[in-house]
């Protein structure tokens, strides 16, 4: 029987891996070893993937991915295993390589997906690096340092992984940096309620014997389910000191400092070297291999060779790799072949499957000794929300609900806010105006500065509410349920089911939503998500949304909003299923992803997460908006014209264009300074590139001023809103971006914007080339510049169209 067929509620024992490469060793890691009991749970509304149980937490799976793994049920197992939990420990000489004297210890956080590091690290370093609930959010080491009783803590955050084996960015990423850097320290994070599944990755860290410290993290789920961890015995038989901590609150984290210092300062008790001894087989192979790396005295002892050679038994392409130069490299794969052999023959399975069962036998049997299971309310919470989230019947309607939710308060509930900041400039402006005397300075203040950074800071309270449903999802754990019942949808399009995690994170800032790419093991998908995450309307575009809807679409704005962000979702969808069928071959990489139990966000870490986007968006406005503001401007007054250089045949012109209501409101000096001000812009820098590059845009109607706008937000989105402001504004300080854009030119009588134009406009700032931070992101992420155009290239033309096709309909509407 496979684990495909069982049905809701039924468990089996599982009795065998099939399949090969990545996703064996990775649904071992996960737990997926012989003896193990698995329960399915639900299907996916979508019937695939497939929601299973097992040692105490919740993983999906493919269909395709239960069908490689063969399960017997538990009355059959019982009659034909024996019971094999054993604790078998060999003790090992203590590695004193890394100790030193002085005062500095650097520490590293090692830890599977959520559990907790970016938390303890920010406690710990006074960071204020994003949490979220769901696997990946660390895509890269955070560095931060403490002072803590006269000792200088340097802490590294690094990626969560569930194993040291090359099989994914992250766990490259972790391996890498603990051979090469040699933290001082490593700090263990595992999850206290989850401990048979975090410590596979713990009996890793101690075949590396290094100096570590294991923090017990979320202690209070461990308490509030009424179990009971004797840890100070359980440091004691894994040789490594154990702490608990609540990173959340802060609880624990000063005991867990002094312990660091102990363990640094080789005053710990507990701290011993052992060996997790495996079965006589195993053991025969990992003793004669490391019999052979001692004779090698050019071998780099950064790695312990017992670690080496339990890799080397495994195949681990990156030992291989880092093995493959030294010249007793055929003599060890020598040995190594033979053992895998005699492995095989005698225990029936190869050596993966072996070692991971073993060590999952070692944890079980020490957590027999020193866990009792109590109640499990917060399983049965996370079932009974469950139901109804990943339900075939509510689950995409409340995930639509939620998002139209999202941008229905970040449009109406912002718009209160937004208000009062909005005011608040227009009256600092007028202040101004009123009390500075005339000259190059204040109209530089005024419609530099002001006219560019004041129209956009009046969008700050929209952005952070989208962040605030952005940072609820992921710290709940909602979000990787997204990805649960979208990835059915997602496989067809051409991508795996981790793709939905970064696009998501695309509609608050595609730069880290692009890096967050790295928790998808598939290059193709991950190259596939990258180059569709522009395409999803990220914070930074939310202010030319905000402005074009209150200007023309006032009762239909959250509509708006949905269609855009639709399009852009539609428009990924498309390129991404092009891409697959034309570039890159299909994908085939597993669908494992644990899903991790619900938690209640704290409003700490919601405050806190809110508080970090504002002040990146703050210190944008007074960084690249302040800056592009003040270039914007300087090329909107350079060359400078006043009054008396206005030619006489552009005057009769104008005058000859002009409205009747232009010429009947006001006198003659006022309509000279009109036109000068006309003249002016037109005859600027920038007015002689807005008009170089206006035919491109004419079939869409976009005046000289809405291509500059464009061009400038190459460099942010929020510019467009702020070259804008600086373009339109400039003229008459008295009125408002949005009701400027509404209004008839007093040299026309034609308004710069109809709600045609704005909706072409908006389809194309949702789709053109992506901010300068994006394209090098995309450049960096993907090791091509090739991609960088391409990116540039194709969604700028792909924008093009499809702002000439609404633009065309949009006339037909309105």
């Amino acid at each position: 029987m496979r684990l495909s067929d069982l049905k809701p509620g039924e468990t089996g024992v599982i009795t065998k891996i099939l399949g090969h490469g990545a996703f064996r060793k990775r649904v071992m890691e996960m737990g997926f070893v012989k003896g193990r009991e698995v329960t399915m749970i639900l299907n996916a509304p979508l019937q695939d993937p497939v929601k299973y149980s097992l040692m105490g937490y919740e993983v999906s799976l493919r269909r395709a991915e239960a069908q490689l793994i063969e399960t017997v049920p538990v009355e059959e197992w019982e009659k034909h295993i024996e019971d094999k939990l054993h604790i078998d420990i060999e003790t090992g000489e203590p590695d004193g390589s890394s100790v030193s004297k002085d005062k500095i210890i650097n520490i590293a956080l090692v830890g599977n997906p959520n559990c907790g590091k970016t938390s303890l690290f920010n406690i710990v370093s006074g960071a204020h690096e994003h949490v979220g609930n769901y696997a990946g959010v660390t895509v890269g080491a955070k560095a931060g340092t403490m002072k803590y009783k006269g000792y200088l803590f340097n802490v590294v955050d690094l990626p969560g992984t569930y194993s040291l084996s090359a099989y994914s960015p992250e766990e490259l990423y972790v391996m890498r940096y603990l051979r090469e850097e040699t933290p001082d320290i490593i700090v263990n994070v595992v999850v206290a309620s989850n401990l048979e599944r975090n410590l596979y990755l713990t009996s890793e860290l101690i075949d590396m014997n290094r100096s570590m410290v294991i923090a017990l993290n979320m202690y209070d789920e461990l308490e509030k389910s009424k179990s009971v961890l004797e840890y100070e015995q359980l440091g004691k038989m894994l040789g490594v000191p154990v702490v608990p901590t609540k990173a959340y609150s802060g609880w624990g984290i000063d005991k867990l400092l002094d312990t660091i210092i102990e363990v640094y300062e080789l005053k710990s008790p507990d701290t011993r070297h052992i060996h997790i001894k495996m079965r006589p087989e195993v053991e025969d192979g990992v003793r004669t291999l490391v019999d052979s790396f001692k004779q090698d005295h050019t071998l780099s002892p950064k790695f312990s060779p017992r670690y080496l050679a339990i890799k080397m038994l495994e195949k681990d392409p990156e030992v291989e790799r880092m093995l493959k130069d030294y010249s007793n490299y055929k003599i060890w794969c020598d040995i190594r072949d033979k053992a895998n052999k005699k492995i095989e023959e005698r225990l029936g399975d190869d050596a993966n499957a072996i070692i991971a069962s073993e060590k999952y036998g070692f944890i079980q049997g020490a957590l027999a000794e020193t866990f009792q299971n109590g109640e499990e309310s917060s399983e049965k919470s996370t079932k009974i929300i469950d139901t109804f989230v990943t339900n075939k019947l509510f689950g995409f309607p409340i995930f639509l609900l939620v998002m139209w939710l999202m941008f229905w308060t970040t449009f109406q509930i912002g718009s209160y806010p937004m208000e009062w900041i909005e005011s608040f400039v227009s009256w600092l402006s007028s202040e101004i105006g009123e009390y500075m005397a005339d000259g190059p300075f204040k109209d530089l203040l005024l419609d530099g500065i002001i006219g560019g950074v004041g129209g956009v800071i009046v969008f700050l309270p929209n952005i952070l509410i989208l962040y605030a449903f952005i940072s609820f999802m992921e710290d709940s754990g909602y979000m990787a349920r997204v990805a649960f019942i979208m990835d059915k949808l997602m496989h067809k399009m051409g991508l795996h089911g981790k793709s939905f995690i970064p696009l998501v994170m695309g509609f608050g800032c595609n730069v880290p939503a692009i890096m967050s790419t790295r928790i998808i093991e598939s290059q193709s998908s991950r190259l596939i998500t990258i180059l569709i995450n522009p395409f999803i309307s990220c914070s930074a575009r939310i202010p030319i949304y905000v402005l074009l809807c209150g200007a023309f679409f006032p009762h239909y704005g959250a509509w708006v909003f949905t269609g855009l962000y639709v399009l852009g979702i539609i428009v990924a969808v498309l390129t991404a299923k092009m891409l697959r069928k034309f570039w890159f071959k299909a994908d085939e990489t597993p669908f494992v992803m644990e899903l991790p139990p619900y938690r209640i966000p704290t409003a700490k870490a919601t405050i806190r997460n809110m508080w970090s986007k504002a002040k990146q968006y703050l210190q944008k406005m007074g960084g690249i908006i302040l800056v592009a503001s003040v270039i914007i401007w300087a090329l909107s007054y350079f060359p400078h014209y006043g009054i008396d250089d206005v030619p006489q045949n552009f005057y009769e012109k104008t005058v000859a264009e002009m409205p009747e209501s232009t010429l009947d409101s006001y006198s003659q000096d006022e309509l000279a300074e009109i036109i000068a001000n006309e003249y002016q812009q037109e005859n600027s820098i920038i007015g002689n590139i807005g008009k170089f590059v206006q035919p491109v845009m004419e079939p869409m109607d976009f005046g000289w001023k809405t291509c500059c706008s464009l061009l400038a937000g190459c460099a942010a989105k929020e510019v467009v809103v702020s070259t804008l402001g600086v373009l339109y504004v400039g003229d008459d300080d008295a009125e408002l971006l949005a009701d400027r854009l509404n209004t008839p030119s007093k040299t026309t009588g034609i308004p710069p914007f109809t709600p045609a134009i704005a909706i072409a406009f908006m389809v194309f700032v949702l789709l053109y080339f992506p901010c300068i931070a994006s394209v090098v992101a995309v450049v960096k992420e993907t090791g091509s510049w090739k991609y960088g155009l391409f990116t540039i290239l194709y969604n700028t033309l792909l924008a093009w169209i499809l702002s000439f096709i609404s633009y065309r309909i949009s006339l037909l509407v309105f």
